[in-house]
């Protein structure tokens, strides 16, 4: 035990415990993430409620939509202890991840995220195709169609691919494609 610290006989815990903050997962009920983060933000509790920004085809064509990098969960710089109480009633929460014993999350995992923030929305990383790849088309009128990767066109977000199933060369968003 340290020297500063001095034991509550309230709680039994050292003041050392009761000052200690760390990262928990919150579980919210759905489409509450945004909500509970502004409650908690409001009462000076650090979150983290990482997007992402993903391509949809809805009616013919692609939009962009942010939508949660984790559905339902967010991340909270807490002292269970002091604050964990008020955490688990804020309207919209179900529950703190581990209920009756709170898990950290590890503190590598949250700068990890961090690193790949642009503002709220994380950073993706692009697969790296290669001339030959075999590729499974994830979306549009060709989903789950197989091809080869030929190249990208210039200038845009699209790839050309040569489809299987055909035997047809295709334009396609880049963002529809997975390695096979």
């Amino acid at each position: 035990m340290s020297d500063n610290a001095t034991t509550s006989r309230k709680t039994g815990k050292t003041s050392d415990q009761e000052n200690e903050r760390a990262w928990y997962a919150v579980y919210t009920k759905p489409k509450c993430e945004n909500s509970v983060v502004t409650l908690l933000n409001n009462a000076a509790i650090e979150t983290l409620n990482p997007k992402i920004q993903v391509r949809k085809y809805v009616k013919g064509k692609y939009i962009l939509v942010v939508e949660q990098l984790f559905p339902s969960y967010f991340f909270a710089f807490l002292n269970k202890e002091k604050e964990g109480h008020m955490v688990k009633y804020t309207r919209g929460v179900k529950y703190i991840v581990g209920k009756e014993n709170p898990m950290t999350v590890p503190l590598e995992i949250i700068n990890s995220i961090k690193e790949r923030l642009e503002g709220e929305i994380i950073r993706q990383i692009p697969e790296n195709f290669k001339k030959g790849d075999r590729v499974l088309i994830k979306e549009g009128p060709f989903k789950d169609f197989y091809g080869i990767f030929e190249g990208t066109v210039p200038g845009k977000e699209r790839s050309i691919i040569l489809l299987e199933a055909i035997y047809s060369r295709l334009n396609i968003e880049i963002f529809s494609l997975k390695k096979a």
